[in-house]
């Protein structure tokens, strides 16, 4: 397959020299880049090659693909329940846990295709998800592990088969809870799992999907959910098993001060020192929040090189509070991106993020604050290095052609189109890229799913969630169209 790209207004590299083209050319063979340039297009035409299509890029402006480096995807079908709304961490996750517990293959799937397509609409091409809920079989649903037998598993496997469906390359991680409440955890004991049963399903899946090749499109990470959900020995064994396999690990720290204190009551020390106890900083690991950290705890994860997946939409709407995100880079962290659940988002948009922790981040740091193209970094180059890809992330030749292409003949942009990334990050009618192209194949077109029928998965996606909440409804008595107090 091969695909040109002629005369786009602006080509945003995001190389090392932070190359902005005009009037430039990019043609794609295979799944990677294999010119960029002005004058690409006329060489490449005149040749007598073969191209499959041509893309007029007049008007438009072509960045990289964006990167999402946290979410979880079945939240898509639990978004602006009205007895969830307007609440903290943790009586959030106690409520939503009920609801959680109603999982099944279609609910995953489809919250998948879900999340996936809005993400791949708003110009995101690589995205990570976090998925730890797997309900017992006593319970509505069985979960993903051995002893469920073997018909009863595979969340995870239902997750990479919407993303394969979809184009979109992806990361998964194998999330897992196993301190449930009656072990002094947060979350019902119907939706945690052993220990055994979690590990032997994180090798399976690692054995069955993990590519660890170039252009991959599929990655596994290993990703107990957090401190307050999970034990002490699993937190160890999980990282070590990933490490011997060749994946990185993933988890929630230092969201809330909740948390915090869970820690200090439960092991004597702050979440990240607890962490760093049983192996949990490198360049292998990456923490979603990381919000509530001291300037000693900035500093060690710069040392260590950890990454971070920043949040701002879920960290505000939650009232979590504000990560340290010019801090973290300076030390020497690793920082992306995340969209985070779209329970506590309500939307799967990785280009409305960017906006988002543009207008935090001045908010919160002033003139220590990200500009717009420190942000568009962050959703691209940082998320390749926080998830340890050097094929993604920035323009060039030989890197994989995840390309976005943004209409800029749009009422939203008109009178601000001096500089195109400031438009990009701060100014849009519509966050529905044009063009998204992922391994070299159109994977959007005309800011359209060319891989699936929206309409059919918004009607699956509507009535399997309002299955859900019902079920939920009729087992606890509760009424989730009634706001919280």
């Amino acid at each position: 397959m091969s695909l040109l790209i002629v005369k786009a207004d602006w080509v945003i590299t995001l190389n090392e020299r932070g190359e902005r083209l005009r009037d430039a050319d990019i043609l794609v063979r295979g799944p990677a880049i294999a010119a960029i340039g002005p004058g690409v297009g006329e060489k490449a035409l005149s040749s007598g090659e073969p191209i499959d299509e041509v893309i007029d890029g007049r008007g438009k402006v072509v960045i990289p693909g964006l990167v999402n480096t946290h979410h979880h995807l079945y939240q898509t079908l639990t978004r602006n329940i009205p007895a969830t709304q307007d609440i903290p961490l943790f009586p959030w996750l106690v409520k939503l846990y009920e609801v959680w517990r109603e999982l099944d293959v279609e609910a995953v799937e489809v919250g998948a295709l879900v999340g996936l397509g809005e993400l791949l609409k708003t110009g995101c091409t690589t995205s990570t998800d976090h998925h730890y809920v797997f309900p017992r079989p006593g319970g509505r649903a069985a979960g993903s592990g051995p002893s469920d037998g073997p018909a009863a598993g595979g969340l995870i496997d239902a997750e990479i088969r919407a993303a394969r469906r979809l184009g979109i390359r992806f990361h998964p991680t194998r999330g897992s809870m196993s301190l449930g409440r009656s072990q002094g955890g947060l979350p019902p004991d119907e939706v945690v799992q052993s220990e055994e049963d979690i590990l032997a399903d994180s090798r399976r899946l690692a054995e069955t999907y993990h590519d660890p090749a170039r252009y991959s499109m599929c990655r596994l990470a290993l990703a107990p959910c957090s401190p307050f959900s999970v034990t002490t020995e699993l937190l160890r064994r999980t990282v070590e098993l990933a490490r011997a396999l060749g994946l990185r690990a993933h988890t929630h720290l230092a969201e809330t001060k909740d948390e915090e204190k869970f820690c200090l009551d439960r092991f004597g020390c702050r979440p990240l020192e607890y962490m760093e106890r049983l192996g949990w900083t490198g360049p292998d690991v990456w923490f979603a929040h990381a919000i509530h950290l001291n300037d000693d705890e900035v500093k060690r994860l710069g040392e260590t090189g950890t990454g971070v997946g920043h949040c701002p939409s879920s960290n505000m709407k939650l009232s979590s509070g504000v990560c340290r995100g010019p801090e973290l880079l300076a030390a020497g962290a690793a920082v992306g991106l995340g969209v985070d659940g779209s329970a506590s988002n309500d939307s799967s948009d990785m280009w409305g993020e960017m906006r988002q922790a543009y207008l935090l981040s001045r908010l919160a740091h002033g003139d220590r604050g990200f500009r717009a193209e420190d942000v568009l970094r962050l959703a691209t180059v940082g998320g390749a290095r926080v998830l340890g890809r050097d094929d993604i992330g920035h323009l060039a030749e030989g890197m994989a052609a995840d390309l976005v292409l943004i209409d800029l003949d749009q009422i939203g942009f008109a009178g601000g189109r001096h500089d195109p990334v400031a438009a990009i990050v701060a100014s849009g009618d519509s966050h529905v890229v044009d063009t998204t192209i992922v391994d070299g194949r159109v994977v959007v077109r005309g800011g359209r799913l060319t891989e699936a029928d929206e309409k059919d998965i918004v009607q699956r996606a509507n009535r399997v969630s309002s299955e859900m909440l019902d079920r939920a409804a009729r087992r606890t008595g509760t009424d989730y169209m009634q706001p919280s107090a």
